[in-house]
């Protein structure tokens, strides 16, 4: 079996920078293990399968070395990979987060994902750890988020892996108010899910977005990922929904050959 594949960096308009996640098209939905397995082969943050269902298409997402709930990269991605193959937007996503949809926007590309709500949580010796430093604030939401003092001790940030490994799921967020150019900053370290710092996280914004939306008083947040690769979108609280806009550029376009 022959599958085409494409390679899409993600939430930029630069090359070399956001996040790259790998997008496939099979026309029939293939085995949980060849997705896991194509995944492992890309060792991308993410691998997106999208196979046509009904009105759209059912959507999945494969880290390295397990499938999760929501990924707005790979969305976006998939989304940017239909465009290109002439396929009539807006696009609906079957996922286990629920329908997604992404339309073609003037800036780009915009997701429109359930907003995640949020409650204080400990401020424990492990979390003060794996940040180097005691956060201003302690929050859970999908995953738990420490609210830095400045921007500035987002990017300088060096996580403690072996502690963030000990939190629930194995995932940390930290984020602050305020950066270069921009209304929020954060970054997301996940060596739980297989992923020890993600680029640039859509489905992060839909966990920060809330918090700082309530915080700054601002419905409109533009977000920079502080990753090395670094990553830029704007994030719309709208109710319940987190509308997430940003652009993307082909990195590659191959052929995966199954035996």
């Amino acid at each position: 079996m022959k599958l085409a594949y494409w390679v899409v960096d993600a939430f930029t308009d630069t090359q070399f920078s956001g996040n790259p996640a790998a997008v496939v098209l099979p026309e029939v939905p293939l085995a949980d293990a060849v997705m896991q397995a194509i995944a492992a082969e890309n060792n991308l943050s993410e691998t997106a399968f999208a196979v046509p269902e009904g009105d759209g298409y059912r959507l999945r997402w494969f880290t390295p070395t397990v499938e999760v709930d929501l990924c707005g990269h790979a969305t976006l991605a998939s989304a940017f990979v239909l465009s290109l193959q002439c396929v009539a937007g807006p696009f609906r996503f079957h996922t286990r987060s629920g329908v997604l949809t992404a339309a073609m926007t003037d800036g780009g590309i915009e997701l429109d994902f359930p907003a995640h709500g949020f409650a204080a949580a400990e401020m424990s010796d492990v979390v003060v750890r794996a940040v180097g430093m005691a956060p201003v604030e302690v929050f859970q939401a999908a995953s738990l988020v420490a609210v830095l003092p400045s921007a500035g001790d987002v990017v300088g940030l060096r996580s403690d892996l072996a502690a963030i490994r000990m939190l629930p799921g194995g995932i940390l967020i930290v984020t602050a108010a305020g950066g270069a150019d921009c209304d929020v900053t954060s970054r997301f370290f996940g060596p739980g899910v297989g992923i020890d710092e993600d680029p640039v996280t859509g489905s992060m914004h839909t966990q920060v977005v809330p918090y700082w939306a309530a915080k700054l008083g601002k419905r409109r947040l533009i977000c920079h990922q502080a990753s090395q690769r670094g990553g830029r979108m704007v994030a719309t609280l709208d109710g319940d929904r987190v509308r997430l806009e940003g652009q993307a550029v082909l990195f590659a376009e191959g052929t995966i050959f199954l035996s």
